[in-house]
């Protein structure tokens, strides 16, 4: 690993991908944007401009396991996301446990003063900072 990575992580999800980006010399995360997607399917387009513009040295995506830790089907489909961003794209693509990232991020977002309708304004973004910090963390 070299001294200082810039990384992006990616909240999968069937409606928005939520991005954020951070680095291993700060140690920090930040929301960054939230990308559409149709049933899983990003806005392939818009994510690739965007990772081109930041040029990561390696992509989370977050890994939605069941509480007691076993795979879900949302977890099958975010592999199945990573696989293509890898292929894609031929970076580095580390999955990351996510457990509750999403239900903390609306519990930040509306200690923050959100009102509530995340369809409307997402919060995925702050999901993907949650997901990067604890990687960061556990690092």
């Amino acid at each position: 690993m070299t001294a200082h990575e810039t990384v992006i992580a990616i909240d999968f999800g069937l409606r928005n991908l939520g991005v954020a980006v951070g680095n291993t010399l700060s140690n920090t995360a930040r929301p960054l944007t939230v990308i559409s997607a149709r049933d899983g399917n990003p806005d392939w387009e818009a994510l690739i401009s965007l990772l081109r513009e930041w040029q990561p040295d390696q992509v989370l995506v977050g890994h939605p396991l069941n509480m007691d830790g076993t795979e879900s089907d949302m977890g099958l489909r975010a592999q199945k996301f990573a696989r293509q961003v890898e292929g894609r794209l031929n970076i580095k693509v580390t999955m990351v446990d996510e457990r509750l990232s999403s239900r903390e991020a609306k519990a930040l977002a509306r200690e923050a003063g959100h009102p509530g309708d995340f369809s409307n304004e997402p919060v995925d973004d702050q999901a993907a900072a949650i997901i990067l910090t604890t990687w960061l963390n556990a690092r």
